[in-house]
Parts: structure tokens; sequence; C-alpha cells
């Protein structure tokens, strides 16, 4: 499997599990500190949608984009940099999913730590 197709894989399924949040899946212990046992609060909720329906879509796209999967005519920062800046954006995710009191929310630093990686590949090989 590509570094892209992984990539793209890892995305979507944060998407959905953002997704879930947002709509009120009682998994907050995965996500935001793990401070929330069951339903998040809507501020948190909202922010989930956030991500579900436009942080992770985006990232996707550049993703596609920068590895060559896709036409990305005219999409600003498309390439390694934008890949560099993923890198950045998932090695954060990676450090505080890390140092989360919250052993469930712990469970998502190999798939950061994934998307770090993936991302780094495709920056390299531009």
């Amino acid at each position: 499997m590509t570094a892209a197709s992984l990539a793209v894989a890892l995305l979507l399924i944060l998407t959905v599990f953002q997704a879930a949040l947002a709509l009120g899946a009682p998994l907050g212990q995965g996500s935001w500190g793990g401070r929330y046992r069951g339903r998040l609060p809507a501020g948190l909720r909202a922010a989930s949608a956030v991500n579900a329906l436009v942080v992770y879509p985006v990232a996707i796209v550049y993703v596609l984009v920068s590895a060559g999967l896709v036409d990305g005519h005219g999409l600003p920062g498309a390439g390694s940099a934008a890949m560099w800046v993923l890198v950045g954006f998932f090695s954060l995710g990676t450090f505080a999913n890390l140092i989360s009191r919250s052993p469930v929310e712990r469970f998502w630093s190999p798939v950061s730590l994934a998307l770090v990686v993936c991302c780094a590949v495709i920056a390299l090989a531009h």
C-alpha cells in the first residue's frame, strides 16, 4: 500500500470517528483529552464536526494532490510544503495523544504517527 493510500485510509477512519463524536456517540474518553466519558459537550461536538467536515477532508485532498493521484491544478500550497505542514500537525497530535491521561485516547498515537510517516514520505518524494 502506498503512503498516500495508507494516509487516506487513516484519515477516513479519523473522519468517521469525529463524525460519530459530533453526532453524540458515547466515545468522549477517546478524544479531546479524554476528560469526558460518554457523550461530548456541545462545544466539543461542534469541534468534532469541523474536524469531520473540514479538517480531515481537506487533509485527504492535499494528500491525494501532493501524491499526484488527483489533479489539484490551482490548489494553493499543494506539494511538499503542504505535506510538511501535515507532518507538523500530526506530530503535535501524536504528542498530545501520547501524553493523554486517557488510555483510550493514547490508542490514537500510532495512527497519528503513521500519518506523520506517510506525509513525510510523500513530501520527500516531491
